[in-house]
C-alpha cells in the first residue's frame, strides 16, 4: 500500500472529509488530493501533524511494506503490579499473558533495528554490539506475537501501556521484517 492509499484510508477512517482534513492539518485541499493520488508526499513537520491527527505512526505512513492494520489499542497498565508466574520470566510476559490468556499462541520476541551502513560501520570499528546495545537501552519494552481467532496481533509492553496492532497479513513467528525492526522469537513460549 503506497502513502497515498494508506493516507486516504485513514482519513476515511476517522470521517474526515478532504476539506475537513486539509483544515486540521493547516494544508489546502488540493494538497491533501496530491498526497492521497500519490503526485506529492507532505513534509517532516506535516507527517508529525498527520500521524498524531490520525493515530497511526510515521513509520505506518512512510513504509509501503509495513503489515500493520489501523487496528491498534493502546491500554495503560501499572507493570509493577504484574508477578512472574508459570511460564513467565518477568513482568513483561505477565502482563501480555494476562491481557491475552485465551489466546491460541503468545510468542515472545527479540525485537532488533535494522541498522545503517553507517552503523554498521560504527558497529564494526568500535565494538561488536554497541549500536544493538544503544538501541536496547531507548527501547526495552517486550514485544510479543499473538495469535488468537485466526488474527496474529503484535503486542508491545512497556512500563506504562500495552499497544496491541493487528497485522494485515500473517508472519512467520520466527523471524519477520516489520518497519525499521527485524522481530526473532525467542526460545520460549508462553502458550
Amino acid at each position: 500500500m503506497t502513502l497515498g492509499e494508506k493516507l486516504r484510508e485513514a482519513r476515511k477512517e476517522a470521517k474526515l472529509s478532504q476539506e475537513e482534513f486539509a483544515e486540521k492539518v493547516g494544508v489546502s485541499r488540493s494538497a491533501v488530493a496530491k498526497w492521497e493520488s500519490d503526485r506529492g508526499m507532505p513534509d517532516v513537520d506535516n507527517l508529525k501533524v498527520i500521524a498524531s491527527l490520525l493515530k497511526i505512526s510515521i513509520d505506518y505512513l512512510l513504509d509501503e511494506d509495513t503489515r500493520l492494520t489501523f487496528n491498534e489499542t493502546r491500554e495503560p497498565i501499572d507493570l509493577n503490579s504484574y508477578t512472574k508466574t508459570g511460564k513467565c520470566r518477568d513482568k513483561k510476559d505477565a502482563a501480555c499473558y494476562a491481557r491475552y490468556r485465551d489466546a491460541d499462541a503468545i510468542y515472545p520476541l527479540i525485537r532488533r533495528r535494522k541498522q545503517t551502513l553507517m552503523e554498521k560501520t560504527v558497529d564494526f570499528i568500535v565494538r561488536p554490539g554497541i549500536v544493538q546495545l544503544t538501541d536496547y537501552m531507548n527501547d526495552s519494552d517486550g514485544y510479543f506475537l499473538v495469535e488468537t481467532k485466526g488474527k496474529q496481533i503484535l503486542v508491545r509492553v512497556g512500563k506504562d501501556f500495552i499497544t496491541s496492532s493487528e497485522l494485515a497479513n500473517n508472519v512467520d513467528p520466527k523471524k519477520f521484517i516489520l518497519g525499521n525492526n527485524v522481530f526473532y522469537k525467542a526460545p520460549y513460549q508462553l502458550i
